[in-house]
Order: structure tokens, then C-alpha cells, then sequence
């Protein structure tokens, strides 16, 4: 069509082509020349949507300051000031057809969760007034939801660190605890592929000087089996006032915060949501066999997703947790770190409190 075309023209130009098959869309752009008028091309549009010859999307693009709303709003037919508005639109019009032609999914009911112990250990922690839990607590929470947790020894003294390191055998990876302590590369914290009790007594002696040049407080020593090879992933959670609970999960490690690669969804999941989030990182060819590579137990992968989501639904409580990383083996996948911090919850007003 040209700058001369009539109100007439546009109408049975949308007609014609909306009686194609091989038309899935139609955008319908006027650009006001001296002669016609946006108003009368606007009802031309808003009369050709009403008689369309099969559903089609319509959508109009009136690059002027009337853009006649009302008119086509009658006619449900959306208007945008630029072509670049109305491509975006249609394209996430599309996507989410797409989403919703998908399979719902099923959210999980898992038989072996243990919820009242982890009920009592969240009550017992805000009764102390404590957020963050120590590393004791956080393993034990997260096994109260069947999450597998590399085995580990908590030690006060890097003597005790060392007879730890022999109590769980072959290599260790040693880990500071101090409170505010929270990136514990950054702050030198952490030792990995120590080889026996006598270098990991020494190790704890030298995170003991590095921890209080930081500024921190050194109170113990997370002495836990070194686990993999494997593929670093996070999995954690943050609680948003409006949402509630939002699952994130993402390519994890010591880059995470360089590399952005995350996906993220609001409980409750389904097993459609775990495995959509997964395929959708750029990350997931990692753990998908790349190059040659052995492939990940993505299928564990997807189920510590789903118990973290109920594990975080189910105790509102837990205001912000973080696993980073998961390491995903080729058979199975295991929480290497964790940390959990804890908020009390304001109850809801009864119901007849909130219809006055």
C-alpha cells in the first residue's frame, strides 16, 4: 500500500490477508499524509477486525498524535505508536501461546520430607532471635527435604580439624566459620583437596590468621569430603513481598556473579518448570555432554530444584537461601555449600478481619 491509500483500501487489504493461511499476523501501519485522516483509517481498521474471515491477530500502528484509542478499542484491536512497539508485543503474545499450549505439569508430593523436624528447627533458631543458620543447621534442614549434602565435620581447633579430615577420609575441602562471613573465596577462606590430617591442621592454622586479618571472628571449621568431578550449579531462593517464594537456579561456582546465566520461577514448580528452567540457561549444554564431556545427572539436577521449592513453600520463613554451588555428577547431584537465612513471617489478619 502507499501513502495515497484510502480508509476503504486499508480495510480490504486486512481482509484479504487475514483470509490467508499463510498470514499469522497482521500489522496494519499508518503513516498520515496530507489527505486521509487517522480517525477514519482507525474505524476502516476497527470495521475490517469486526469481519475478520478467521482468528487472527490483528494489531495497529497509527504514527500520529490522534491514534483514535477509543475507536479501535471497541474493535480489541491494540494500538502502538511504532512498528518496534508492536513487534515486541506480538512477540510475547506469541511466546506465551506457546506457554500456555505446553503440558501443565504436576507439582511433586514428595513421601520421604520430613516436615515437622524442619518446622521445629526454623522455630528453634527465630526464638533465639538468629537469621543465619551455622553450617549444622543448614545441612540438617535441607535433609529434612531428602536434599543430599556432601559429608562433613564441624571442628573448633585446627588439632580437631585434622582428625576430621581423617574421620571422613581421602581429600577434604576445608571451609571457615565466622559470623558475616558470607563469600568465603573472596575472603581466602576456603582450602580445597587437602590430602590428610596434616595438611588440613595446617591449612585450618593459616584460614585462622587470614580469617581475623578480614576482620572476622573465627568459631569453627566445615571439614567436608571433596566431592566430583562434576558441574557447578546453583540452585537458591530469595522471598519477594509480592511473589513469595522465587527459585532461581543458574551455572554456579566462583563465576556466578560474571556470568548471569540464571533461570527463575515462582512456587509452586512443577516438574515442567525445573526441566524448562534448566534447558533454558546458555550454561546447559555443560551438563548436556558438551564436547564430549560426560553428561550430568540432570534428572537429580531437576529434583533438587523441586525439593528446594518445597522445602521454601512450605516454611515461609526462610527469607533467603543459597546452595553454590550443587555439584551435579553423573549419578546424582550433592549440595557442597549452603547457606540459609531465617525472617519471622507476619500471620495474615482472619478473613473476617480483612472484609471490613
Amino acid at each position: 500500500m502507499i501513502a495515497s491509500a484510502t480508509p476503504e483500501q486499508y480495510a480490504r487489504a486486512i481482509t484479504t490477508l487475514a483470509a490467508s493461511d499463510a498470514v499469522d499476523a497482521i500489522v496494519a501501519i499508518f503513516i498520515p499524509p496530507l489527505v486521509t485522516r487517522v480517525a477514519e483509517v482507525a474505524r476502516a481498521i476497527a470495521a475490517a477486525a469486526r469481519e475478520l474471515p478467521r482468528r487472527v491477530p490483528l494489531i495497529a500502528v497509527l504514527m500520529s498524535e490522534d491514534r483514535a484509542q477509543a475507536v479501535l478499542a471497541e474493535a480489541r484491536v491494540p494500538v502502538y505508536p511504532y512498528p518496534e512497539d508492536a513487534a515486541r508485543a506480538l512477540a510475547h503474545a506469541a511466546a506465551h501461546a506457546r506457554w500456555r499450549a505446553r503440558p501443565e505439569g504436576t507439582v511433586p508430593a514428595f513421601a520421604d520430607v520430613r516436615t515437622a523436624d524442619a518446622s521445629a528447627l526454623v522455630g528453634s533458631a527465630l526464638r533465639e532471635g538468629r537469621g543465619w543458620l551455622d553450617p549444622r543447621e543448614v545441612a540438617e534442614l535441607l535433609s529434612c527435604y531428602g536434599l543430599s549434602v556432601a559429608p562433613y565435620r564441624i571442628a573448633t581447633a585446627p588439632e580437631t580439624a585434622g582428625v576430621a579430615a581423617a574421620e571422613l577420609g581421602g581429600d577434604v575441602a576445608l571451609k571457615a566459620i565466622a559470623p558475616g562471613l558470607v563469600h568465603k573465596t573472596e575472603a581466602n577462606a576456603v582450602r580445597l583437596g587437602l590430602a590428610g590430617p596434616l595438611a588440613t591442621e595446617a591449612a585450618a592454622r593459616e584460614l585462622a590468621a587470614g580469617v581475623a586479618r578480614a576482620g572476622h571472628q573465627l568459631e569453627g571449621y566445615l571439614v567436608q569430603r571433596m566431592i566430583g568431578p562434576g558441574v557447578d550449579m546453583l540452585v537458591g531462593m530469595v522471598h519477594d513481598p509480592s511473589f513469595g517464594p522465587v527459585v532461581v537456579c543458574g551455572s554456579g561456582g566462583t563465576a556466578v556473579e560474571l556470568l548471569k546465566d540464571v533461570s527463575v520461577r515462582v512456587t509452586p514448580l512443577t516438574d515442567r518448570d525445573a526441566a524448562d528452567m534448566l534447558r533454558s540457561l546458555r550454561t546447559f549444554p555443560l551438563l548436556d555432554g558438551y564436547r564430549g564431556r560426560p553428561k550430568a545427572d540432570v534428572g537429580a539436577l531437576e529434583g533438587t530444584i523441586l525439593r528446594i521449592a518445597a522445602l521454601v513453600e512450605a516454611h515461609p520463613e526462610i527469607a533467603e537461601l543459597d546452595c553454590n554451588p550443587v555439584m551435579v555428577l553423573a549419578v546424582g547431584a550433592v549440595v557442597v555449600d549452603a547457606r540459609i537465612r531465617l525472617e519471622a513471617v507476619t500471620p495474615w489478619p482472619p478473613m473476617g478481619a480483612l472484609q471490613r
